[in-house]
């Protein structure tokens, strides 16, 4: 492949990470893995976090109205816990009686501070040894089986409006596997979601409030540190990436969250492992390259 990435492909990576980011089938080992089945070098990692960006345009026009929700309610509840106490220290001791909006916006930049810190110590792996399709395959499988165990055995009786501090420290830890290609990030959260007990769509819908700040974080700091990589690919192949992703997001989003009212996540686990074990027999018998 040359240099610089060709505009259609770059259009059906997009539209590939639009449809996989948020189905919990992993957007990144998808990007991995079409190139190799394509015969045609690994796109990178840059790339691959930079056409995030569209998955959350989709995001933020998609939940716009609960993020203004979020915000506002955290801002005059601090400030209604500042007029009273007139004392930093005392801010947040009635935070367990505060609404479910107001402690969201708290909730979510807890969640994200795993993923930041593993992010930043594992950044060579991320690039380097995660990207192995052995790596992928095996992730793949791995964490099919234990979206299929927490589905099983998750009791689903809690909403998200009954979301904790504890439930955001685990799902945070739980999105930190998400830097493994083949675990994927909505996968791993809606796993741990659903161990913590909230039904699929609660855990499912705090899945996507959660990526915005880690793919946010992820897509500019690769837009700042790889500009002249992607510009190597070339900036209109990639912004085509981004568009194609923000549409098919949207739409996946909307879809997606309907399907769980009513659906387990079997068709995922199933399409997980057997795309894991395709991937293990072409690698096995050489059809398919590292």
């Amino acid at each position: 492949m040359k240099n610089e990435l060709d505009i259609f492909l770059s259009f059906l990576l997009g539209s590939l990470q639009g449809l996989t980011e948020f189905l919990p089938i992993s957007s990144t080992a998808h990007l991995r893995i079409l190139p190799a089945f394509l015969n045609i070098p690994d796109i990178g990692a840059a790339y691959t976090a930079v056409v995030q960006l569209g998955s959350l345009l989709a995001l933020l026009y998609y939940f716009k109205q609960d993020l203004w929700n979020f915000t506002i309610q955290s801002i005059n509840t601090i400030l209604k816990e500042i007029k009273q106490f007139n004392n930093v220290k005392l801010l947040f001791q009635n935070f367990q009686h505060w609404n479910y909006e107001a402690k969201m916006l708290i909730y979510l930049i807890i969640g994200t501070i795993p993923i930041s810190i593993f992010g930043i110590l594992l950044k060579d792996w991320i690039k380097g040894p995660f990207r192995s399709l052995y790596v992928v395959s095996f992730s793949l499988i791995f964490f099919a089986m234990l979206l299929m165990i927490s589905d099983k055995f998750g009791k689903k009786n809690k909403t998200i409006e009954e979301f904790s501090f504890v439930d955001a420290i685990w799902i945070g830890l739980a999105q930190s596997l998400a830097l493994i290609p083949g675990a994927s990030r909505s996968g791993v959260t809606l796993m741990a979601g659903l161990f913590l007990s909230f039904n699929r769509e609660s855990a499912m819908r705090y899945s996507f409030l959660l990526s915005i700040p880690a793919i946010a974080l992820s897509g500019f700091y690769e837009l700042w540190k790889d500009w002249s990589e992607l510009k190597a690919l070339g900036i209109t192949s990639v912004f085509v990436g981004v568009f194609s992703a923000t549409i098919v997001s949207y739409l996946t989003i909307v879809g997606l969250l309907k399907f769980l009212r009513r659906h387990s996540t079997l068709i995922f686990v199933l399409y997980r492992i057997a795309l894991g074990v395709l991937i293990l027999f072409l690698l096995r018998y050489q059809i398919l390259k590292e």
